[in-house]
Formats: C-alpha cells, sequence, structure tokens
C-alpha cells in the first residue's frame, strides 16, 4: 500500500468513528427507551380473616307441588311450556267441562225434587196437626208427618250441598296455578284423560329458594350450627350475587350412618332455579390471609394474574391463586403475594417486562 492509500485509509476511519461517536450510541438508547405507564395503585394486604369451611349443597325450591284435576274429563289444551314463568292463578290445564256442567244439571236437578218433597211433607204435617186440634187424627200420625217433614228438611240440605260440591268441581275446569312459581316437568298432553289424584303439571317457586348442605359433625360443632344462625352463601352460577346472606331455617339429624346433618339455608327473596349448586360457609377460627382490590386482578390466557410494583418501579407479573370474595371489593390471594405488595389497578393486560409503572394523577 502507498502512503497514500494508507493516510485515505486513516481519514476514512477517522470519520466513521466519529459519525459513530456522534450518533451511534444514542439510537442504541432509543432503541432500548423503557416503557412508562400511568395506573392506580393499590395494596396488597395481611388481613385476619375468619376461616370459614365451604360446603358445597344444591338449592331447592320453599315450594313445589304436582297439580291435579278434581274432575275426570279430557285435556282440551295446555298452554304452558317446560320452564315457563307463571303466575298464581295463571291457566295451566284446560279440561272438558261436559262431564262437570253434567254433574251440576244432575244435582240442580235432584235439588228440585228435594225442595218438592219438602213442600208436600209441609203441607201434610200442617194438615195433621189441624186435624189433631179437632182430636180427629192421633198422635202417632202427628208424629208420623213431623218425621217425614224433618226427612224432606235433611233432603233439600243434602241436595243443596251435593249442587255446591258440583258447582266447585266444574268451576276447575281450568287447572291454574296455586303460586307463583316455574313448570319443571309436563306429565299430560292434550287429548290425554285427566283424572282427581293424576299429577298433570309440576309446579315450583322460584323466590325464595333454599340451599341444602350436608354437615359433619364436628363442622357443625366447631361452627355452633343452630336454627336462625346466618351463613354466607354463594351460588356457582351466578357469581355477580357475589355473597348472599342465608338463614338456617331446618337442621335434621345427625344421621348414624353418615354423622352428618341435613341443614336448610333459606336464601332470601333471591330467585334462584332449584337444582343450582351453591356453597355455604360455616365460621371457623381466625386465620391470616392476603387480599386485594378486585380490580387488581388481570385475567390472560386462563391465568389469573397480578401486576406489582418493585422497589425501582418495575412491573413485575405475579401469577396468584385466589380464594372466596371478601367484603365485595376485596378478593382472597391463596398463592402468588405475601402481603405488603404495591399492586397496579384497573389494567386490562399486564404490561411488558421492565415496564416503569407510575402512578396516575388523576
Amino acid at each position: 500500500m502507498t502512503t497514500r492509500s494508507a493516510t485515505r485509509a486513516l481519514v476514512l476511519l477517522s470519520i466513521l468513528g466519529a459519525l459513530y461517536a456522534c450518533g451511534g450510541p444514542a439510537e442504541h438508547e432509543a432503541r432500548h427507551e423503557v416503557a412508562r405507564v400511568a395506573v392506580r395503585l393499590g395494596a396488597a394486604e395481611r388481613v385476619e380473616l375468619a376461616a370459614r369451611t365451604s360446603i358445597a349443597g344444591t338449592v331447592t325450591a320453599r315450594r313445589s307441588t304436582a297439580v291435579s284435576s278434581r274432575v275426570t274429563a279430557l285435556v282440551t289444551s295446555v298452554p304452558v311450556e317446560l320452564g315457563q314463568q307463571v303466575a298464581a292463578g295463571q291457566v295451566l290445564i284446560a279440561i272438558d267441562p261436559t262431564a262437570a256442567q253434567g254433574q251440576v244439571s244432575t244435582a240442580q236437578g235432584a235439588l228440585a225434587q228435594a225442595e218438592a218433597g219438602l213442600a208436600l211433607a209441609q203441607r201434610n204435617h200442617e194438615r195433621f196437626l189441624a186435624l189433631a186440634a179437632r182430636q180427629a187424627a192421633s198422635e202417632l200420625e202427628v208424629d208420623q208427618a213431623r218425621a217425614q217433614h224433618e226427612q224432606a228438611l235433611g233432603a233439600v240440605e243434602q241436595a243443596r250441598g251435593a249442587l255446591a260440591a258440583a258447582r266447585s268441581v266444574a268451576s276447575e275446569s281450568s287447572v291454574r296455578a296455586p303460586f307463583a312459581g316455574r313448570v319443571t316437568e309436563k306429565l299430560i298432553e292434550m287429548g290425554d284423560l285427566a283424572t282427581p289424584g293424576r299429577p298433570l303439571v309440576r309446579l315450583e317457586s322460584t323466590a325464595g329458594g333454599r340451599l341444602t348442605v350436608s354437615v359433619a359433625e364436628r363442622v357443625a360443632r366447631e361452627s355452633a350450627l343452630a336454627l336462625g344462625q346466618q351463613l354466607a352463601v354463594t351460588i356457582d352460577a351466578r357469581p355477580d350475587l357475589g355473597e348472599l346472606d342465608g338463614e338456617v331455617v331446618e337442621v335434621s339429624g345427625p344421621d348414624p350412618r353418615t354423622h352428618s346433618y341435613t341443614v336448610a339455608i333459606d336464601l332470601g327473596g333471591v330467585a334462584v332455579p332449584a337444582g343450582a349448586a351453591a356453597r355455604a360457609f360455616l365460621p371457623g377460627t381466625p386465620r391470616q390471609a392476603v387480599v386485594v382490590p378486585r380490580d387488581a386482578i388481570v385475567e390472560a390466557g386462563g391465568l389469573l394474574l397480578v401486576v406489582v410494583r418493585g422497589e425501582a418501579g418495575e412491573a413485575q407479573t405475579r401469577v396468584v391463586t385466589l380464594g372466596a370474595p371478601r367484603d365485595g371489593d376485596r378478593v382472597e390471594v391463596l398463592s402468588g403475594l405475601g402481603g405488603g405488595e404495591t399492586v397496579a389497578l384497573g389494567l386490562a393486560a399486564a404490561p411488558p417486562a421492565g415496564a416503569i409503572l407510575e402512578e396516575a394523577t388523576s
């Protein structure tokens, strides 16, 4: 290489070095600039909670009945469907009223005959009384006339009762719901024969259900289970309801085979369908637990996450396991947090690793 070529190469290297010194580090820093996220901040608190024993059970209806007809007749229509909500007094089954109306007509005819017999017996009794006053009739004849009159009175009363019963049956040519509820079973169709005592429709109330659970003797003793006791209840299919206040209304047992009590817990006026799965929480000894605000929980890919703010403000994503809700706006964290951490609130998704969490000013 000539001296001139070597000199040019040195100059070129000097220029490139200067350019790198001016632009390279800045670009490098720009490429690694840390993301900053403004969030609301809360705390993971360690609190003392009353230990609770969760017991699974099933919701049952407070009222349940199989509706039947009082007459033997053909079903002309079934205007309700399975699962339909019905009001008290709503028509469930319509029955052919011909037979019932025929019974009413028969009873009316029997009453007319009885009243005619009464009129005749009354006139006969009065005639024998007049004859006896003139000593033209014996005392025996008067007594017989009186007995016939009283029998005729009884026949009229009997006929009137039969007519009232026939009219009562005829008025039930439409089978109606005895209370507001839900149709759980249809056991008859149009054209079938309805008979007294045959179940036609099964109906259960929706409001005021009861949770039935089986409580072991040991748990019942530790929780001092008693009538009137207030227990927290959750409905598996209705997490939006949160914890409901239930009242123990029935305690039966213990069963000599299972050594457990069957407990009925009234749910008040909450409308929960019978058969729904639910849980009752019986009180126990207080324990230490970690709770966070409900809006600190982030769901991602089937996991439950909490974003923790580190000492330098960096975001640290933790996978957590949750327990039951507490106080409505707080949830218990069974694993993933130790208590005392600062957590981000209201995030729709976890921020990138290393992002700086800054407290929102508004």
